[in-house]
């Protein structure tokens, strides 16, 4: 008995590695994923061989593939693991803290209500809850989600699925023609991008989520737009709109600055016209790092679990509110129904 309960303390610190090379088949990323050396990774195979006796692991081209033992070892690895999990949790969760902080990054457009409202509901559950907040264009969140600095990434488009990147679809919402108040397009109750082939358009710069979703509106139109200003943020693009500086194309403003139109604001002001186009829609999603049960910090899992089981319905009546009050009309409150809905 002496023998096995000194084999069990030897092997307990090596279960998450061999869980997460169990899944990966492959040292170099199971030294990324854990953020190990990948001479850390060798060596605790080397000595978890050692004291179960047998080879767990062979070597297969660039690979390695996991020997019968390890096969059989595995399924009892990953319980011992998920039930120390369920044990911290229940101990966590019974004394509500969330400890660690939750790296979040997410574009300029969801700072304003989207990601504030997910935080508030989260920390309505958990009040001690720390977040680290980052924002930038879509391709930089999901570089730094890759990168391991966020562990989880708020874009639109979702990002694709992938090797180790898992997404899930929150809300979808219309994409509008923003068009400055006096302009020949102001009151009308729907656009095509046919109407707007000779403005000047005010666009994002490349990388920026809103910028992939324009390019495929122009290329569906079969034209390429006369870009007047490239910006980083839609509210610099909505107030060159509002100066008549071009058009652009956005989601809904909501009460944005410049919605209304008075005479202390001078000739600034837009309005937003629904597009006829079966891709103006933009899909807003989270995006997280696959992980083995164990890895993931637990306010990292928990936050990500609320957002995607009550995030829809706590987003859904702000993309509504915000459709409506941008004045589009009957035409243009409803945005299209989601994938599969």
């Amino acid at each position: 008995m002496e023998h096995d309960q000194k084999q069990l303390v030897q092997l307990l610190p090596l279960l998450p590695l061999l869980s997460e090379l169990g899944r990966t088949q492959h040292v170099t990323e199971t030294a990324e994923v854990l953020g190990v050396p990948q001479s850390t990774v060798s060596r605790a195979l080397s000595r978890a061989s050692a004291v179960v006796g047998t080879e767990l692991l062979v070597r297969e081209g660039r690979g390695v593939r996991l020997t019968p033992a390890a096969r059989s070892l595995l399924p009892y690895i990953e319980r011992a693991l998920a039930e120390f999990q369920a044990g911290l949790d229940l101990v966590r969760s019974e004394s509500d803290v969330v400890r660690g902080r939750i790296p979040v990054s997410f574009q300029h457009t969801f700072g304003e209500s989207t990601l504030p409202l997910l935080i508030s509901a989260f920390r309505s559950h958990h009040p001690g809850a720390v977040f680290t907040l980052t924002q930038g264009a879509r391709d930089t969140c999901l570089a730094r989600l890759a990168a391991g600095e966020s562990d989880l990434a708020l874009t639109a488009p979702v990002a694709a699925e992938g090797r180790n990147l898992l997404s899930a679809l929150l809300y979808r919402e219309p994409l509008r023609l923003v068009v400055h108040h006096t302009h020949a397009l102001a009151g009308r109750r729907l656009a095509s991008m046919a109407d707007i082939r000779a403005d000047p358009f005010v666009a994002l710069g490349p990388g920026y989520g809103m910028r992939s979703l324009t390019d495929a509106l122009f290329r569906e139109a079969g034209y390429r737009p006369r870009i007047a200003f490239e910006s980083q943020d839609t509210h610099t693009v909505r107030g060159l709109v509002s100066a008549g500086l071009g058009v652009s194309i956005l989601p809904p403003g909501g009460d944005a600055p410049g919605r209304n139109v008075s005479t202390e604001t001078g000739n600034l002001g837009w309005v937003e016209v629904p597009l006829d186009s079966a891709l103006a829609f933009r899909d807003v999603g989270l995006s997280w790092r696959q992980r083995n049960p164990g890895l993931e910090p637990l306010g990292v899992r928990l936050f990500r679990e609320l957002v995607l089981t009550e995030g829809p319905q706590l987003l859904a009546g702000l993309v509504q509110r915000r459709s409506r009050l941008a004045g589009t009309g009957p035409d243009g409150d409803e945005a299209p129904p989601a994938p599969g809905q």
